[in-house]
């Protein structure tokens, strides 16, 4: 039996590993496939043998890492161990995560384990100087973007575009009422509840996230509705996982004490029907600011992190912008407030500016639809095929 070894180190590389592993099934020479290693519930589910907790990786941030950073070495030290000795793989593959999953492909690739690394390293917005790094670590890099393979190329690192697997999973033609339905059901509220304007909220799917943004993010809301007088305004809060549910409801409760005429609701998961059906969108920075854009949906990105990651981040970064859809356009299409400019009063006003100029809420959706045929591949099967691929390469030499 082949043997794969993977590594998703947070929900967004589970989210994205979960269709690979779904398509190694159909393929002849990896159907039955032992496959083993770090991943959260979308790649149990489709076979995954986790052997670690997957929460153990999910820090961003340098302060945040550096509290978090003795169990993160044992953790790496353990699985390396294992991998170089009885748990040895056909192949390795890492799941983003760079700054553990680099590590651990340096190590094995020097075992002679093949490596293979499914998303790029955001090289291109800060920290470029890890390419020399990647050289070394990765045989193959899949990317998920298609300007990163030139990079890679002229480093002569091995590089494949493959897509985004979010682009194949959302429909190019959003239904948002379809989809308040389906909230409307989920939360069992009645028929046309959400009949009015629907503000999706993304607050983050960290504990660090829900403690540094949700408070000003239910700040936001409530200064939204005072500056909407009339208008029914519903906020629909998807929870990511179930351990920030407590922390989310304790906001809640505050804001509703102070604002009892608040529509908000907090909905378990269903990011992506709390996306299609919103009218405008106030999300923290990462993937899901992607799955927005894929919605077509206009947003306000905003994110906060601790004074000195802020700044060690500024330090080495060279973009000027954090979102996904502003890096992928080249350009500011959608809003950004980070840090100190982070303000319920900075925010309102952008979300108000999308909510009062729908011609340029059009555009938006055609540039976004743009960016969706672009990232649109058949992403899973790509990464499970460079997989077998490079299982078979692997048996064959090993047969000589």
């Amino acid at each position: 039996m082949s043997k794969l070894a993977c590594v998703a180190g947070e929900p967004s590389g589970d989210l994205l590993a979960a269709p690979v592993l779904s398509a190694l099934r159909q393929i002849p020479d990896t159907s039955n496939l032992e496959v083993y290693g770090i991943g959260g519930p979308r790649m149990q589910a489709e076979g995954l043998r986790s052997d670690w907790p997957m929460e153990t990786l999910s820090v961003r941030g340098y302060v945040e890492a550096i509290k978090q950073l003795p169990a993160i070495l044992k953790l790496r030290k353990e699985l390396i161990s294992n991998l170089t000795g009885e748990g040895r793989p056909d192949v390795y593959l890492g799941i983003d995560a760079p700054d553990f999953n680099l590590g651990v492909e340096l190590a094995l690739r020097k075992a002679g384990i093949p490596t293979l690394h499914f998303v790029s390293p955001s090289i291109w917005a800060w920290r470029a100087g890890r390419i020399a790094k990647i050289k070394q670590a990765v045989e193959r890099m899949l990317c998920i973007f298609p300007f990163e393979t030139e990079i890679y190329e002229r480093a002569g690192i091995s590089a494949t575009y493959v897509g985004h697997p979010l682009a194949s999973e959302i429909p190019l033609e959003p239904n948002p009422a379809s989809a308040k339905q389906r909230i409307e059901q989920a939360l069992s509220l009645s028929t046309n509840a959400l009949n009015g304007i629907v503000v999706s909220v993304l607050p983050g799917s960290r504990g660090s996230e829900i403690e540094l943004i949700a408070p000003v993010f239910f700040e936001t809301m409530a200064q939204l509705v005072k500056r909407l007088p009339g208008q029914p305004l519903h906020f629909v809060i998807p929870v990511a996982t179930p351990r920030l549910r407590a922390p989310l409801e304790a906001l809640l409760k505050s804001t509703l004490e102070k604002n009892p005429s608040l529509n908000i609701y907090l909905i378990d998961g269903e990011a992506d029907a709390v996306l299609e059906a919103a009218d405008v969108v106030l999300i923290a920075s990462g993937t899901a600011t992607l799955q927005a854009a894929l919605w077509k949906k206009p947003m306000v990105i905003s994110y906060k992190v601790p004074w000195l990651t802020a700044q060690i981040m500024k330090r080495q970064g060279y973009l000027p912008y954090v979102g996904l859809p502003n890096i992928l356009c080249g350009e500011f299409v959608v809003p950004e407030l980070l840090q100190d400019d982070a303000t319920p009063s900075k925010l309102s006003d952008a979300l108000l500016a999308w909510l009062n100029n729908p011609s340029k809420v059009t555009q938006l959706k055609t540039r976004f639809a743009e960016m969706h045929e672009t990232l649109r591949r058949p992403t899973g099967l790509l990464v499970a095929q460079a997989v077998a691929q490079t299982i078979t390469a692997t048996k064959s030499r090993n047969s000589v």
